[in-house]
């Protein structure tokens, strides 16, 4: 009983739902918005980046990291979320992001003058409910207001650190109660004097480190020749820190240019390490079928054939225990083209049914005098509708 009234007395004070029982209240699933790597959603353990909580990509110069943001860009788009980009680097290029599959039409894109300014923007949009997904790069390029009115030489040690500080404090609790999901892409930097461990780090202080539920590191490991041309980056992400599952698991992939991240090659890899996809010699095949010889040539046999591809995505699922990671682009677009149909034809059935019964109102009351008033009309409608109601029943 006094355990109860002082929980009246805080819903009072502070509005319920200040305080509640998880036994009262079901325990939900995290949502995620998936990465377009397989093998990353899977390391991740939730099938990509949790909703509501904020996360941070960091890595060398030309590792991948806007890439993969774009990626997670046109994921959540195609969930049927509104995404924010906020380009503090002023370096975003769009026809790249419309190749990697960002509808750029309702793409929302910000260049913020300061780091003041962007992270306003972004808690505003936040709070209005509106938006599910926020991209910042990046956390290097968020300058504060006093540096950019001072002089080249003047020295403010801590200012963005502080900065930064004093937004996530704020930003934290908003984006858990709204639901969205907010990006930092950061550069790395090397401390001076350290003599051991890594002298990398971060930029922005160590805020960020704290407040984010998800970190993963990208870095290139490797290139990826046509003959002497040089196509794409052998990339890996390892995922530093994790909330939401398990932590310190890693996924590579291949990133080729002007494409994005080869999902189709990484099928592959990912097939043939869980025995799924067999590989003998230099030939590829799945369930007695010859994909195609080479890796590059099972790679061209799954992107000419989206039902196989689609077959074996399922079953890495299954043989990793993970039922689905995130609704497919394919059966939600069936949903909503099916429930779009079904929309219209219910529109059109119903516009006809309405143009019948107006032909045959319009031919028995043009019989009528045209000094007739509306509500008699009306009535005779209504009889009509009546009478043929009571002919169909009969």
């Amino acid at each position: 009983k006094a355990l109860d009234s002082a929980i009246n007395l805080l819903e009072k004070r502070y509005g319920k739902g200040a305080i509640m029982n998880l036994a009262n209240k079901p325990v939900e699933e995290i949502a995620a918005i998936p990465t377009g790597s397989l093998g990353l959603d899977i390391a991740l353990g939730i099938g990509g980046l949790p909703k509501g909580r904020i996360c941070e990509i960091y890595g060398p110069e030309s590792s991948g990291k806007t890439t993969l943001a774009l990626h997670l860009a046109a994921e959540a788009q195609k969930q049927g979320g509104t995404v924010v980009f906020i380009d503090a680097e002023h370096a975003l290029d769009v026809q790249y992001a419309k190749k990697l599959g960002v509808d750029t039409g309702k793409l929302l894109v910000s260049q913020p003058d300061c780091g003041e300014q962007a992270l306003e923007i972004c808690e505003t949009l936040i709070q209005s409910g509106s938006v599910d997904f926020v991209v910042i790069d990046s956390v290097a390029a968020l300058v504060p207001r006093a540096e950019i009115d001072g002089e080249m030489g003047d020295q403010q040690p801590g200012l963005q650190a502080r900065l930064m500080s004093k937004a996530l404090r704020k930003l934290t609790g908003v984006t858990a109660r709204s639901g969205a999901s907010i990006l930092f892409i950061n550069q790395i930097r090397h401390k001076i004097g350290v003599m051991f461990g890594s002298p990398e780090t971060t930029a922005g202080g160590n805020a960020l480190k704290f407040y984010c539920s998800v970190r993963l590191d990208i870095r290139r490991v490797g290139s990826i020749k046509d003959n002497a041309d040089v196509t794409g980056n052998r990339t890996r992400v390892k995922v530093v820190k994790n909330k939401v599952a398990a932590p310190f698991k890693q996924a590579e992939f291949d990133i080729i240019f002007n494409e994005g991240i080869s999902q189709n090659g990484e099928l592959v890899d990912i097939g043939v390490e869980k025995g799924i996809i067999d590989k003998a010699g230099a030939w590829y095949s799945y369930k007695g079928e010859r994909l195609g010889q080479g890796r590059e040539g099972a790679k061209i046999f799954l992107k000419e054939n989206p039902e196989a591809a689609a077959e074996i995505r399922n079953l890495i699922l299954e043989t990793m225990g993970i039922d689905s990671l995130a609704p497919s682009k394919s059966s939600s677009e069936d949903n909503i083209e099916l429930n779009s149909s079904t929309a219209k034809g219910e529109k059109i059935d119903k516009t006809q049914e309405k143009e019948n019964l107006k032909n045959s109102d319009g031919e028995k009351n043009s019989k009528k005098t045209a000094k007739e008033s509306p509500i008699k009309a009306a009535d005779s409608k209504v009889t009509n509708i009546d009478s043929k109601k009571k002919a169909v029943n009969q």
